[in-house]
């Protein structure tokens, strides 16, 4: 009798469903006016995600598919079901979508989760968390603090988020909850930049003073191991990373994480201009494949137009989810911000905010 000891090769489809999955909306919670947070049905297998990761859903919006990242507001160490938290915006195509269509029972295709704005867990550590969050950059912090809180018993969390109106503050009731239950270990400051007449709290918006206010006595304080997670609009995170590293916070013990965006219409930048097509080698799943990028297109531009299967989501340069390591060649990158300085020293690229600069830029995704 013989036996075939070679291993199959994976079939397009299949190679599809290692990096999809289709989730069923067990819930839909409104947590203010204008924000709804998404329960999904557990998968089988559990899907498996880690604190503080986002979710891509592909959507299918007046014939056009669509990509949209959405943070996990959940922990799976507490939360039976996974969920995302979508707030509507001004133009929004895909949230306001949500907000509107989304209902128990309908089915999503998501890209598994992916994200570096995670920590590590045991119940032996002694640390202190500081958090800033604005506006819905609650969302993955939620999953981080309530994980913190169930595993580390010896940790203390001090929490600083600004809302616009008392109403807009998301998950009002859970974050009071949680104050209530782990008294000491939780530390809130809510703070209102359009508050109401009866708002008997902090006034204004986030700026140095409140952060050094806040945060002052954690950094002084050489106790305990000290981490931050920071996230909400792109001026609000500027200001607290740099208030935080002025008051003594190292660059490492402070994570951010983006997904504030806002595309602009931009005069070219002459510097980035290609005037001829330029030759990439993508190795995608241990497979080489060869194309050219045209003048003014992203290597994730061209790749998608070969019709290469390579990961994407926020197109903006935000999420990682196209990330590559540069085997060879040059490429100018125009937004970087998902990736950290180690993971840039290390020769990771954004491919759908990477051109090619030379002839010879060689990609491996894994």
């Amino acid at each position: 009798m013989r036996f075939n000891l070679f291993k199959k090769n994976k079939t397009e489809s299949e190679k599809k469903e290692d990096n999809y999955l289709t989730l069923r909306i067990r819930e839909t919670v409104r947590e203010t006016p204008d924000t709804v947070t998404v329960y999904f049905e557990q998968p089988e297998p559990f899907l498996d995600y880690k604190p503080g990761q986002f979710l891509t859903l592909l959507l299918e919006i007046d014939g056009k598919q669509e990509r949209r990242s959405y943070s996990l507001c959940t922990s799976p160490f507490v939360d039976p079901f996974p969920g995302i938290t979508v707030k509507r915006l001004k133009g929004g195509l895909v949230s306001n979508y949500i907000n509107e269509h989304f209902h128990p029972g309908k089915r999503v295709t998501v890209m598994k989760p992916l994200g570096n704005f995670v920590s590590d867990y045991h119940s032996q550590n002694k640390r202190r968390y500081g958090m800033v969050a604005g506006g819905s950059g609650i969302t993955p912090i939620m999953g981080i603090l309530k994980s913190i809180l169930v595993n580390e018993p010896h940790s203390e969390t001090h929490l600083l988020y600004c809302s616009r109106s008392e109403e807009m503050i998301i998950f009002k009731e859970a974050i009071e909850t949680l104050h209530e239950a782990y008294p000491g270990r939780l530390r809130v400051w809510h703070q209102l930049s359009q508050p109401g007449p009866a708002w008997a709290g902090a006034c204004g918006r986030m700026d140095k003073e409140t952060i050094k206010s806040f945060f002052s006595n954690l950094i002084e304080s050489r106790e305990l191991e000290t981490r931050f997670f920071v996230c909400g609009p792109e001026g609000m995170m500027a200001t607290a990373k740099t208030t935080l590293r002025e008051l003594g916070a190292s660059e490492e013990s402070i994570l951010s994480e983006s997904f504030y965006l806002e595309k602009e219409v931009n005069e070219p930048n002459e510097a980035l201009t290609e005037l001829v097509s330029r030759p990439v080698t993508i190795v995608l799943e241990g497979e080489e494949h060869a194309f050219d990028v045209e003048p003014g297109k992203t290597i994730l531009e061209a790749g998608l137009e070969e019709g290469l299967d390579m990961p994407y989501s926020c197109q903006s340069g935000l999420c990682t989810a196209c990330r590559g390591k540069l085997l060879s060649g040059e490429v100018s990158m125009m937004e970087d911000a998902g990736l950290s300085e180690k993971e840039i020293a290390e020769g990771f690229i954004l491919c759908c905010s990477s051109k090619p600069s030379n002839s010879e830029v060689k990609v491996n995704i894994e």
